[in-house]
C-alpha cells in the first residue's frame, strides 16, 4: 500500500499522540480514554470470616428481668460527743478484722464517699434531709424470679435499709418490701406488689457449668443502670473467706460497684450465679469476680420466700481439714473427710457419740470432701432431720445416727477448762522437738519451749499448748507420748496425730515419727 508523504507524516503523529496518552492514562490509572466516562476504583476490602456468635439475644430477652436496687434508711444523728468520725468513712471499723471481707465489701458493696462523689460520678450525695426521711445508703442490682415480683439481690446491699425501691429496665421506680434475709450466703428477696406480671429468669443447673464457658453479667455498675458485660467461668469452688458456705463460682466479666446482687446467665439466659464481691487491688474491675452459685440461691430463696429466714441443720462439731500427715497417722487412704477438733457438750453431735478425733467421710452416703463440704451437706438438712454419719475411727469406718439441731444465730464455741500455768519441772520429748511439763490438773502436757528447726515448730506448736492426747489416747507423762509413737511405728504408720488445746480452741496436728 503507498502512503503519499504528507499522508505518512500525518498517520504517524496521530500514532505517537494515542500512544502518549495511553502512557499518561496509565500512569494516573484511568482505565479508559472515551471522552466523557468517569476513572475506575479498587473495590474496598473485604474479609469473608466465620461469624463469631454475640449475646445480643440473651441480652435482649432477659434484660427486662433485672433491675436496679435503691436501698434507703433512717440514718440517726450521731451523739455530738465530740468524737471525730473522719477515720471511718465507710464504717468498716466495726467489722471484723479479716482483711479479705474489709477489702471485698468495701469495694463492691455500692457506697458513694462522703462528699457524695465517686470515679467522677454524683452517687449517694449528702443533703440536708429531715432526720426522719429515709436517706439513700447503697445501690445494688437483682432480678425477678416469678411473674408476680418476687426479686432476688444481696444481703449485703439491703441489711442497713428501711425503704427500698427497684428501677426496671425501661426507667420506672417502684417500691419494694423485704421478705427475708440470709446474711451467711449474703442473698436476700423483696417483693414488688400489685403492678402486673413481671419478666423474669430461672436458675440453671450450675452443677452442668464448666470452666471456659460464656457468661454474660447484667447489673447497675456505680449506678449507672442496664450494663451488660461478657467473660467466661474462671474457676469453680472458690473459697473466699467470707462465710461457712463459701463455694464460689468466678467470673472475668467485667463487674463493679453496683453490680451487687445482678445476674450471671448462661447463653441459654438461664441465671448460673449471683454476682457478690471482687478482688480488685485497684478499685475496679481486674477480671476476678465472685458468684453465688445457682444451685445454692435456689434452696436459699425458696426458704426465703416462704418464712423470711433460712432454717439451718446443726451437727454441733468443730472441725479442721486432713491433711496428708493426719491422714498417715489415723491409716486413712486419702486426704478427704473433716476431723472433728472438738465436739460441743450441748450439740447433737456428741449427744450421738460423735468425739474428737473422729474423722466425718460420709453423710447419709455422701462423701465428705472437706470441712467446708460437711458444712454445706448439713446446712442443707433441716432441723430435726435424722441422719447417718459415717465417722472413722480407732482404724475403721462405722455409721451413727445423729439428730440434726438448729444452727444457732451465732457459732458456738467448745467449752475448755483454763489454761493451767506450767509446772516448774519440765521433760523433753527430743525426737519430736518438744520440752512439755505436766498440767497442774494432771491432764495433759503443758508445752514449755519448741526447737524452732523441729516438725513440731513447723506445724504451729507453741509454748503454752497443751497435748491432751495422741492418737485418741489421754497423755498425761513423756511415757504416754513415747507409748503412742512406738504403737504408731509398730503399724507401720509415720505419724503421731496430736491434740493440742490452746485457750478455748481444741485442733490436731500430725507429727512424724519415722523418716522415710
Amino acid at each position: 500500500m503507498n502512503i503519499a508523504p504528507n499522508s505518512y507524516s500525518r498517520t504517524r503523529k496521530r500514532l505517537m499522540a494515542a500512544v502518549a496518552s495511553l502512557a499518561v492514562a496509565g500512569a494516573i490509572g484511568v482505565g479508559a480514554l472515551t471522552t466523557g466516562t468517569g476513572p475506575v476504583l479498587a473495590d474496598a476490602v473485604r474479609v469473608e470470616a466465620p461469624q463469631v456468635p454475640g449475646f445480643a439475644d440473651v441480652v435482649e430477652r432477659v434484660s427486662p428481668a433485672v433491675v436496679s436496687v435503691k436501698v434507703k434508711a433512717k440514718i440517726e444523728p450521731a451523739a455530738d460527743d465530740g468524737s471525730d468520725q473522719s477515720d471511718d468513712p465507710d464504717g468498716m471499723n466495726n467489722m471484723p478484722d479479716n482483711p479479705q471481707l474489709r477489702r471485698f465489701f468495701k469495694e463492691f458493696r455500692g457506697f458513694g464517699d462522703q462528699n457524695g462523689q465517686d470515679q467522677g460520678h454524683r452517687r449517694f450525695g449528702r443533703r440536708d434531709h429531715n432526720n426522719d426521711q429515709p436517706r439513700p445508703v447503697a445501690q445494688g442490682s437483682g432480678f425477678f424470679i416469678s411473674d408476680d415480683g418476687y426479686l432476688v439481690t444481696n444481703n449485703h446491699v439491703v441489711e442497713e435499709g428501711s425503704a427500698f425501691t427497684v428501677v426496671m429496665n425501661d426507667g420506672k421506680e417502684l417500691d419494694a418490701k423485704l421478705v427475708g434475709t440470709d446474711p451467711r450466703t449474703d442473698l436476700a428477696v423483696l417483693k414488688v406488689d400489685g403492678v402486673g406480671k413481671f419478666t423474669y429468669v430461672d436458675f440453671a443447673d450450675d452443677s452442668k457449668v464448666r470452666v471456659g464457658d460464656w457468661v454474660v453479667a447484667v447489673g447497675n455498675p456505680f449506678g449507672l443502670g442496664g450494663t451488660v458485660t461478657a467473660g467466661i467461668v474462671s474457676a469453680r469452688g472458690r473459697d473466699i473467706g467470707a462465710g461457712p458456705y463459701d463455694d464460689f463460682l468466678q467470673i472475668d466479666a467485667s463487674v463493679n460497684r453496683g453490680n451487687s446482687g445482678g445476674p450471671t446467665f448462661n447463653l441459654n439466659g438461664q441465671v448460673v450465679g449471683i454476682n457478690t464481691a471482687i478482688f480488685s487491688p485497684s478499685g475496679g474491675s481486674v477480671g476476678i469476680a465472685f458468684d453465688i452459685p445457682a444451685s445454692t440461691a435456689k434452696e436459699v430463696v425458696q426458704d426465703l420466700m416462704k418464712s423470711g429466714t433460712v432454717q439451718r441443720g446443726w451437727l454441733g462439731v468443730e472441725i479442721q481439714p486432713v491433711t496428708s500427715d493426719i491422714a498417715e497417722s489415723l491409716g486413712l487412704k486419702s486426704e478427704k473427710g473433716a476431723l472433728v477438733s472438738s465436739a460441743q457438750d450441748d450439740g447433737p453431735g456428741k449427744k450421738g457419740g460423735i468425739a474428737a478425733g473422729d474423722v466425718i467421710t460420709q453423710v447419709d452416703g455422701k462423701d465428705v470432701a472437706s470441712p467446708k463440704e460437711l458444712a454445706r451437706l448439713i446446712g442443707a438438712y433441716s432441723p430435726g432431720k435424722s441422719v447417718d454419719v459415717t465417722v472413722w475411727r480407732d482404724g475403721k469406718s462405722q455409721t451413727i445416727k445423729i439428730d440434726l439441731g438448729k444452727l444457732p444465730a451465732t457459732d458456738k464455741q467448745a467449752s475448755a477448762d483454763p489454761q493451767p500455768a506450767p509446772a516448774p519441772k519440765a521433760d523433753t520429748l527430743a525426737d519430736l522437738g518438744l520440752t512439755i511439763t505436766k498440767s497442774d490438773n494432771g491432764k495433759g502436757l503443758v508445752v514449755t519451749n519448741v526447737d524452732p528447726d523441729s516438725d513440731a515448730a513447723d506445724r504451729g506448736i507453741q509454748p503454752g499448748d497443751v497435748i491432751t492426747a495422741v492418737n485418741s489416747a489421754e497423755v498425761n507423762g513423756t511415757e504416754d507420748v513415747s507409748k503412742a509413737m512406738a504403737e504408731a511405728v509398730k503399724s507401720g504408720r509415720k505419724a503421731v496425730l496430736m491434740q493440742i488445746t490452746r485457750g478455748d480452741n481444741n485442733r490436731f496436728v500430725a507429727l512424724p515419727v519415722a523418716k522415710g
